[in-house]
């Protein structure tokens, strides 16, 4: 989740809560209003109608046609005791010059008169108006809420995104930033001092990896470099003494197995060396290539050499797949990938290969589960450990590849490993 929708959520949540405490607070302060305008009115009639009643003068009408009507009876002192003199309330009320039943606001009180009377008068007046003018009240309300609540997260987001722009163009930058490739420069002037720390921090830190990246390729490329020549003497030594006539059996095995691994050791060091070199651009000069006669011509040569295996090998071509690239890369990387359908094939397996006007698929049985795709291009990553493998043939690919503009994709299709180069 990005940052500005998990701040505008909480934010949204935040203000829902407060908008709708205040809302409900500003509506019941709006009705109580009312109420006490129409209390206000109600308890004026009653007094007029209570000092008219203890001075003895002419009562109106109950229903005289105005919007306060009333009703006066007598009432026992019992009653008189148990209930309050003054109450407000709303109700139903029958009104005789409509004769229908209508919502009233109504105002009963108690007195008692010069000759130990008790009366109650209960004055109403109905809230038609009233009632029209709450749902006026209450349908203000929600539409200045939501008017409200929108503007608000606009400008949120709005001064979120304006204020959060610096982020997203460092997020971009490190996004395309590829090390050891030449990336653009971080343009990103900000006035925030958050950001301008971010961005300093995260340009140190890119120059102290491309140094340490620089570092290690010119450490290994010297390293394989001056390991080639002790490497050859060793194994010059070796062959040698694997010439001595006096050597026992045991002895000339032992030797052997150390050749071997000298042997190991010295296309492993060449492997690293190659790696320096593509990486630091040492093949500059390209041809037109073909991979149609590169893979027959290579492949004829595995075939030999894998024979014990019985290895079935079917070739398809669907049209010529030429790109500019080096030639000594692309003899290379098809080795690689034909070495790599082989030494992990099982007994008896089969290797098939498709060329098309756009690709190289080489698909070969194995292992019958699939690799871990994000890793198989790493250096000295192996799913299965095989006998004449370096661990760096994939590795290789990979480099030969993103010097050259392909794309090199694994796949697991139909029980087969699959290796696809593409432009």
């Amino acid at each position: 989740m990005k940052l500005y929708h998990l701040v505008l959520r909480k934010l949204a949540l935040a203000f829902t809560v407060i908008l709708t405490v205040w809302a409900a607070f500003f509506y019941l302060a709006m009705i109580e209003e009312v109420n006490d305008e129409v209390d206000d009115s109600l308890e004026d009639y009653s007094e007029w109608l209570i000092m008219r009643a203890l001075s003895g003068e002419e009562l109106p009408s109950e229903s005289s046609g105005s919007n306060n009507q009333y009703y006066l009876h007598e009432v026992s002192e019992e009653y008189a005791m148990a209930y309050p003199h003054i109450s407000y309330h709303d109700e139903m009320v029958y009104i005789d010059a409509k004769g229908e039943t209508e919502p009233a606001r109504v105002f009963m009180t108690i007195f008692e008169t010069g000759d130990g009377k008790y009366m109650e008068l209960t004055v109403y007046t109905p809230t038609i108006e009233k009632f029209d003018l709450k749902k006026s009240i209450l349908g203000w309300i929600v539409f200045l809420y939501v008017v409200l609540l929108l503007v608000i997260m606009i400008l949120n987001i709005l001064v979120f995104k304006r204020n959060m722009k610096p982020l997203y163009i460092l997020l971009d930058w490190l996004d395309d930033y590829r090390l050891g490739n030449k990336n653009r420069p971080l343009k990103n002037p900000t006035e925030i001092t958050e950001f301008s720390k971010l961005n300093e921090a995260v340009l140190q830190y890119s120059k102290r990896s491309e140094q340490l990246y620089e570092q290690q390729k010119l450490f290994i490329g010297n390293a394989s470099h001056e390991m080639q020549t002790p490497l050859a003497i060793c194994r010059n030594r070796l062959e040698m003494l694997m010439e001595d006539e006096t050597l026992s059996e045991k002895q000339l095995n032992e030797l052997a197995k150390t050749h071997h691994t000298l042997e190991n050791l010295t296309r492993l060091n060449k492997s690293l060396l190659l790696l320096c070199k593509i990486e630091n651009h040492q093949f500059v000069e390209t041809t037109r290539t073909c991979f149609n006669d590169m893979v027959k011509l290579y492949l004829s040569d595995y075939e030999e050499v894998y024979a014990y295996r019985k290895i079935s090998v079917e070739i398809k071509e669907e049209g010529q797949y030429c790109v500019e690239m080096n030639e000594s890369l692309a003899s290379v990387l098809v080795t690689n990938l034909l070495k790599n359908s082989f030494v992990h094939n099982t007994d008896g397996g089969t290797i098939h290969i498709r060329i098309n006007s756009d690709s190289l698929e080489i698909s070969n049985t194995g292992a019958e589960k699939a690799l871990d795709g994000e890793r198989i291009f790493e250096r000295f990553y192996q799913g299965e450990k095989k006998e004449g493998s370096t661990g760096l043939g994939l590795a290789l690919v990979a480099s030969i590849c993103k010097v050259s503009g392909l794309s090199v994709r694994y796949l697991y299709r139909d029980g087969k490993h699959v290796f696809k180069i593409f432009s």
